[in-house]
């Protein structure tokens, strides 16, 4: 993806007009528009209003009748941006650390950025700006005074994160874990592997360096020749630490840390040790003091519905909705198990993209659900509907609201978790 005359031009735009936008409601006086297509509209009907709304110019790849000296023609809008956007890196002398994952990846993004804030100036992917848009959006946001970024790949299929490399240029690499998270998508957990893996496999060949988390054997496995490894885990690593006490929040011990003996978090949930284990290593290995990255991650509160805890009367709601595979949601529920509380009722959402073994994993999830005591189970929508079970079950988030209305919960704790389109935080709004 080498630099043509045409994006070297659109570069000397874009250091006079540096912001990029694709979405013409968000869009600022100034911002460069890409007008991008999606399968049911054309990008490049909205260049004319992008720039009546004070856009600077237009990038479009399809002709239209208005004749503009700031409506640029180019061969394909996203693949212009994905060049822009790695023209733009390769102008920058600086530490660029790639996270990807099945599960975790935003929330450690969050806690590294954090803790790397403290003593840097970083840029980061902002919400879940992490696909093929996403990357080279975050990209083009890096600033000419930024000293280290990070940058989110999330993928679903093979091929995706060495695409998202080739722009992105990662010198430093993180693989949160490989669980059953879109199998449709990659054919399986190997699949998974595999998909993920490209990172490494990045890093390898450009001699980088990556973040491994000790505990988990298949991505020691996965990270063989790559001579660079910083480690982490509950047993050995570069930083070592366990789980003192989770009820509801984490609070973590890490050994032989002067000043990090005990770090005490806004995180519900134990299977979040593996994020705050890797934010420390990350901190230190980019000589953070202990006392920043202490602070950075005890601050450090869940937005987006992350293992959000919630107060809501006298009831406290684990909202953890903004996605789900069955990794993740065996963690939560096995979790919500060990809190003390004398009632807890559980609201479960369908997961997606699991292919033809959804069934079979919805099934396993009512098994888990089975082996503890609850005061109410609900499940909702995705494939909870084509299976038999002994719980209260609705097609949808409005349906569950209504009930979870009707009830009148006093002194109850909830966990309400389930993928995104299910919108499950609709019961509590």
């Amino acid at each position: 993806m080498e630099a043509t005359n045409q994006i070297v031009d659109l570069y000397k735009l874009f250091l006079k007009y540096p912001s990029v936008q694709t979405d013409t409601r968000k869009l600022q006086k100034g911002d460069i528009f890409f007008a991008l297509s999606g399968p049911n509209f054309n990008g490049s009907d909205f260049a004319i209003k992008a720039l009546e709304l004070g856009a600077s110019y237009a990038i479009i790849d399809k002709t239209i009748g208005n004749a503009n000296e700031r409506i640029i023609l180019v061969p394909d809008t996203l693949i212009a941006l994905q060049q822009l956007a790695k023209h733009h890196r390769q102008q920058l002398n600086i530490p660029v650390l790639a996270i990807t994952g099945s599960n975790g990846k935003t929330t450690t993004k969050e806690l590294v950025s954090s803790v790397l804030a403290t003593s840097f100036i970083i840029y980061t992917t902002q919400g879940n700006l992490n696909n093929h848009i996403g990357v080279p959006l975050t990209i083009l946001s890096i600033k000419s005074d930024a000293e280290i970024a990070v940058i989110e790949m999330g993928a679903n299929h093979q091929s995706e994160i060495a695409g998202y490399c080739e722009y992105a240029v990662p010198t430093h690499a993180l693989i949160t874990n490989c669980g059953k998270a879109h199998l449709e998508g990659f054919g399986g957990i190997e699949g998974v592997r595999k998909g993920k893996g490209e990172l490494y496999g990045f890093i390898k060949a450009n001699k980088g360096t990556v973040f491994i988390n000790s505990d988990y054997d298949y991505l020691q496995k996965m990270s063989a020749g790559i001579s660079n490894l910083v480690k982490y885990g509950t047993i050995e690593g570069d930083i070592v630490g366990n789980v003192i006490e989770s009820n509801p929040f984490l609070k973590v011990g890490i050994n032989s840390e002067e000043g990090l003996e005990s770090i005490v978090t806004q995180l519900v949930g134990d299977y979040n040790l593996p994020n705050v284990l890797c934010a420390v290593a990350i901190g230190k290995y980019f000589n953070v003091s202990n006392e920043n990255i202490k602070y950075a991650i005890e601050n450090y509160s869940p937005t987006n519905s992350r293992s959000q805890l919630i107060q809501k009367d006298t009831n406290s709601i684990i909202l953890d909705a903004y996605n789900a595979n069955p990794t993740s949601m065996k963690a939560a529920i096995e979790n919500f198990a060990k809190l003390d509380s004398d009632k807890k009722v559980l609201f479960i959402g369908g997961m997606m993209e699991l292919g033809e073994i959804s069934v079979e994993e919805h099934e396993n999830i009512v098994e888990l659900i089975k082996r503890f005591n609850w005061d109410n189970v609900v499940l909702v929508g995705g494939d909870f509907k084509r299976i038999s079970h002994p719980f209260i079950y609705f097609n949808s988030s409005s349906e569950a609201k209504e009930w979870f209305d009707n009830q009148h919960f006093t002194n109850t704790h909830f966990l309400i978790k389930g993928s995104r389109s299910m919108q499950m935080e609709k019961i509590i709004q």
